[in-house]
């Protein structure tokens, strides 16, 4: 009986003798279901059932960028946009794992009443101005249908929002989920020019990692890639626990009602019929190098480490179950003799 305790005991412990590691997951925003399949990961315990102690940290606002932080380590993994591909060709070491949002969620919003109905009526109009980061692929649609970007008209003042609303500009850079359900609440009619429609087919919300990670610690970087997918898959199938666990535990300035809108246009970019949640393919950045005008050689350079694959390393790594299983058999050893000696 005591033996059969010692080793009940000795197994609860060897489960909590290797600490949870911690690692830190840099979000390109702030808290909004945008988000909701790594919060589910952290709330379900997904992540702690590998191991991971994750934080999750929201962007600044005013200097979102995440691919700086996970290039020097402060972050283990980040969430960027396509513009990822340009920093690896620059030099950043990073790597690709999970697009979670198949299409580019920006837009530009024109009224109902605009005579915006294609990208080519943008000539000699007035527009937000856009980021060269996150929203390059908003310019390159209108170059491509031979907009001389150039001659458009950038409002450079305070608000765009209310500028947009009293007709000072004609088009404003949104993301899908944010202005246009404002402007609705408002009821201001409105409708979108979106870079999907019109041939534009970037990645978005890409999950990743560094080189670092991968050689110094592959198996972390596989198993954050897995918890996370089944964080997201989970988010999916029970949409309305994730809204209110995105609203009770991240985002409480945010009513359930504006997060179902969120949950309900980016259903659509995170599963769309016959993708896989999360996939990337060479062949679609390769499209998207192109619609970057990135030179496709320049593309074959890097696009062999960009993709994020599992490699079992070299080295055998001790798991707590195996470790717990060792020192079971030594504690062992002595016990049985003992027990041997005790009934001659």
């Amino acid at each position: 009986m005591l033996f059969k305790g010692l080793i009940i005991g000795l197994c609860f412990f060897c489960s909590h003798i290797v600490a949870q590691e911690s690692v830190t997951l840099q979000l390109k925003w702030t808290h909004q279901f945008q988000f909701a399949g790594y919060y589910m990961a952290k709330q379900k315990g997904f992540y702690d059932e590998v191991g991971l102690d994750v934080i999750i940290k929201p962007a600044n606002p005013m200097m979102p960028d995440t691919f700086e932080p996970v290039a020097n380590n402060k972050a283990q993994f980040g969430v960027g946009h396509s513009g990822i591909l340009q920093q690896r060709i620059n030099g950043q070491p990073l790597v690709a794992m999970a697009a979670m949002l198949q299409f580019s969620p920006y837009c530009w919003m024109v009224k109902d009443t605009s005579d915006i109905f294609h990208p080519r009526n943008f000539a000699n109009k007035r527009i937000t101005g856009v980021s060269r980061k996150d929203a390059t692929e908003l310019m390159v649609m209108l170059k491509r249908s031979g907009v001389d970007t150039d001659r458009l008209k950038v409002y450079e003042g305070e608000n765009p929002n209310q500028a947009w609303i009293e007709n000072k500009l004609d088009a404003m850079q949104v993301y899908v989920t944010t202005e246009p359900y404002y402007m609705t609440q408002q009821g201001i009619a409105h409708r979108l020019i979106c870079p999907q429609r019109y041939g534009m087919d970037v990645y978005a919300d890409i999950l990743f990692t560094s080189e670092y990670m991968l050689k110094k610690h592959p198996q972390t970087v596989e198993k954050f890639y897995q918890a996370s997918l089944k964080g997201w898959r989970y988010a999916m199938m029970n949409m309305d626990e994730a809204i209110n666990v995105t609203q009770q535990v991240y985002a409480p300035s945010k009513s359930f009602h504006q997060l179902a809108f969120e949950a309900e246009v980016l259903k659509d970019y995170i599963m769309p019929p016959t993708t896989n949640l999360g996939h990337m393919s060479i062949a679609k950045w390769r499209l998207i190098a192109d619609l970057y005008s990135i030179q496709q050689s320049k593309f074959d350079e890097v696009k062999a480490g960009f993709i994020y694959k599992y490699q079992e390393p070299e080295a055998i790594q001790l798991s707590w179950m195996l470790i717990a299983a060792i020192l079971v058999s030594i504690i062992s050893i002595p016990l049985y003799i003992r027990l041997i000696f005790s009934k001659k």
